[in-house]
């Protein structure tokens, strides 16, 4: 099993999961929607944002575009953090 911090979100009637990944991750659209994909089966969520912090804890959040921009606009810090074992 595998340990990742994640963020389970419920926004205006939306959930969906915020999944802190390694740097890079999104540079690759296939690695990237791979990840996605494992992550919404892990958390029965269909709805996953994955976030990549820069050497100084900068976010970039890649995902679905309307919750990217959401996310861009909130203090990410605040979000219901927890670490949890995925397959």
């Amino acid at each position: 099993m595998a340990q990742v911090d994640a963020a389970l979100v419920r926004e205006q009637g939306v959930e969906f999961a915020v999944v802190a990944v390694r740097s890079g991750t999104t540079s690759n659209p296939s690695a990237a929607a791979s990840a996605i994909a494992a992550y919404g089966t892990a958390f029965g969520i269909p709805l996953v944002v994955l976030m990549e912090q820069d050497s100084r804890g900068v976010p970039t959040f890649y995902g679905r575009r309307d919750i990217v921009r959401f996310l861009a606009n909130t203090d990410f810090r605040r979000l219901p953090w927890a670490r949890y074992s995925v397959n």
